[in-house]
């Protein structure tokens, strides 16, 4: 069968969970040479939790009736040979779906309550309560009680037009998109807001997160989707019809919900194969197929390269069946081969970058202390040597000299007292800006620019202002640090000069990747504060739920500005900590085996001995460190697809096919 995007990115979980080992192997060879300060272990150990908890999250959106599941299933879940998701003519999925893989949970189907909306929660205030949501079991094992278990998410209830409209599916000034009516005056809306699924697939054990959206109705109600999850989304796939091409709702959901077209936006046009005609030509039958491809992408605004006409049903059947000719003909892997070549290598970039970049400030510390372990052993050797045939009288006087030495060396206690008294102040002043109290007065300022206008009409122009706002407090934030870096620098290479240290500090994070962060915030969420949007900012639960998703946002950039900073600041300041405990452990043992010397002839080789054979020790771990650091930079830098082709990076094993298969 020819190569998948579920294949490369197998090939991609495989090459984190190596990079994953190699950081394992790294950090225990630290902690057991005593090698990293705890701030630099604590970074080892976020990096490779970060590394094994990656997330590769893949949206399809689309209106009922499109393939939406069909296409998931042909693309992701074609190797368990059977459908994952409930894929029916008709409307399937009746609420925002994520399938992912959590191993410390049971397979579930966990439910959110449509009436939650009415609370004015956020999903990810929701998402840390179990008991706001309905939990089901599900039994991998038995293909049709999966099935049977997964049809909840299509479950729907009716209420009252009242009720409707509290939930958010029914608009007085938009009366087109709303459900229609039965006799009794009820409307028939979703019965959950929301479905997570925990189900133990290879793909989604490697990471990968499918969320599946419903139509325009539900998306239109439901603000976190579109202000949170979608443009949280590493690729956005749109899924039209080839038969029907974009319909009015189809360009309603890309003009007010999708935005503008990115790298990461792939459009479909689903369902060829009913573009067949037993009284047209195969030839006949492509141009038509191409036709409404240039179509599609003329009224979206889009190449026509990023408009993918395909068979879903036909690609699923092909790779259920084996059939490479069929699933040519479903042109699936045209889709497939766009994912591939956009998503993957991006996100493994980002990520060799970060780990890089961790790896060789950690190395320069490493480095660092092994240097200065040598550099004080060295010292030592050529002391002890120079005894050599010496009296007890000089080995006294060595004593005496090692006492004042020591004395002269614990001077630098007040001058460290008083570094660190300007540092810590300097780091408040820096972090004071980043708190989530500043953040939250800052979003008040905007909500009272919104009221003050009628019907919350200047939204828009507030929601930029405070943008703008937090921006100059990210980059007055970089300013600080930058001086702080400016203090340090100076203050450790008096240090150095004066006392023998070999303190340095690393470069000051830099916040202007925050600051895009932001800046991508403001376009995902601008697009929502306009005229169109007047009439729903103007409800108070609505703007209530709007403020707590936008602070939630928020508060994760600004939160994570704060976190590197502190660890830059703990960083520095630790190995200050530990080179000053070495020191002085340094000068204790000086004095301890001199006073063995002098108190037993036969000590003073010995002792040589000894520390002779810690250099030979330290030499062993320079040489150890540099292995390996230079496999995990090797490991970092080779390339994912290598892991497909050899073989480890099988999609499925023998056990998960006897678990999942039909």
């Amino acid at each position: 069968m020819a190569s998948s995007f579920a294949s490369s990115l197998d090939a991609l979980g495989l090459w984190r969970a190596g990079l994953g080992r190699r950081l394992d192997e790294f950090g225990h060879f630290l902690g057991e040479h005593d090698l990293a300060d705890p701030a630099a272990a604590e970074a080892l150990d976020t990096l490779r939790r970060g590394l094994v908890n990656e997330k590769l999250v893949v949206a399809f959106v689309a209106e009922f009736s499109r393939g939406k599941s069909e296409l998931i299933n042909a693309i992701f879940f074609a190797d368990t040979g059977r459908r994952v998701l409930p894929a029916t003519p008709g409307r399937t999925t009746m609420c925002p779906v994520e399938l992912g893989h959590d191993g410390e949970e049971a397979p579930a189907l966990a439910l959110l309550p449509i009436a939650t909306r009415l609370e004015g929660l956020s999903l990810a205030d929701l998402r840390s309560q179990p008991r706001a949501w309905t939990h089901i079991p599900l039994d991998v094992t038995h293909p049709e009680r999966l099935s049977e278990s997964l049809q909840e998410v299509m479950r729907t209830q009716w209420v009252s037009v009242d009720e409707a409209r509290a939930l958010g599916f029914w608009h007085d000034d938009n009366t087109e998109d709303n459900p229609p009516v039965d006799d009794t005056g009820r409307v028939e809306v979703p019965a959950w807001r929301h479905a997570m699924i925990n189900y133990p697939h290879p793909l989604l054990k490697r990471g990968l997160v499918v969320l599946d959206t419903p139509g325009l109705n539900a998306i239109g109600a439901e603000p976190e989707l579109t202000l949170s999850l979608l443009p949280s989304a590493h690729a956005m796939v749109f899924i039209l019809g080839a038969d029907t091409g974009v319909t009015k709702s189809d360009l309603t959901i890309w003009r007010d919900h999708l935005g503008s077209p990115t790298t990461s936006s792939f459009v479909v046009l689903n369902k060829i194969d009913a573009l067949r005609d037993p009284l047209a030509t195969a030839a006949q039958v492509a141009d038509q197929i191409e036709t409404q491809r240039n179509n599609t992408a003329r009224t979206l605004g889009v190449a026509p390269e990023k408009v993918f006409p395909l068979s879903a049903r036909q690609a699923l059947a092909a790779r259920v069946d084996g059939e490479t000719a069929a699933l040519a003909e479903s042109r699936v892997l045209d889709l497939e081969a766009a994912l591939g070549a956009q998503l993957l290598p991006q996100r493994r970039d980002v990520l060799q970058t970060t780990v890089v970049d961790a790896v060789m400030r950690t190395e320069a510390l490493v480095s660092r202390r092994l240097g200065d372990r040598r550099r004080q052993l060295a010292e030592q050797l050529l002391e002890l040597r120079g005894l050599r045939g010496k009296s007890g009288a000089k080995t006294r006087l060595m004593i005496e000299r090692v006492d004042a030495e020591t004395r002269e060396f614990e001077q630098c206690t007040a001058r460290l007292q008083a570094m660190r008294m300007v540092h810590s102040r300097m780091l408040k002043n820096a972090l004071i800006d980043l708190t989530s109290d500043r953040l939250r007065e800052e979003v008040t300022e905007m909500q009272t620019a919104m009221h003050a206008t009628l019907l919350n009409l200047g939204a828009k122009k507030a929601f930029i202002a405070l943008c703008s706002r937090l921006r100059e407090l990210l980059e007055a934030t970089q300013t600080r640090g930058n001086e702080i870096h400016t203090m340090l620098t100076a203050s450790f290479a008096k240090l150095n000069a004066e006392f023998g240290f070999s303190l340095s500090v690393n470069q000051m994070p830099d916040m202007n990747r925050f600051v895009q962060e932001l800046a991508l915030i403001q376009r995902n969420y601008v697009q929502y504060l306009g005229l169109t949007q007047a009439l729903r900012l103007s409800q108070t639960k609505f703007m209530e739920q709007f403020r707590r998703m936008l602070m939630s946002k928020l508060r994760v950039v600004f939160e994570n500005a704060s976190g590197e900073l502190e660890l830059w600041n703990k960083m520095a300041s630790s190995q200050v900590d530990s080179q000053l405990r070495e020191r002085r452990r340094g000068f204790r043992r000086r004095r301890e085996a001199l006073e063995r010397i002098q108190a037993a002839s036969g000590e003073l080789e010995h002792r040589l001995s000894e520390l002779e054979a810690q250099d030979a020790q330290l030499q062993q771990q320079v040489a150890r460190c540099a292995d390996l650091i230079g496999k995990l930079k090797e490991h970092a830098h080779l390339d994912p697809a290598t892991f497909g082709e050899s073989g480890h990076g099988q999609l499925v094993d023998t056990e998960s096919r006897i678990a999942i298969q039909a």
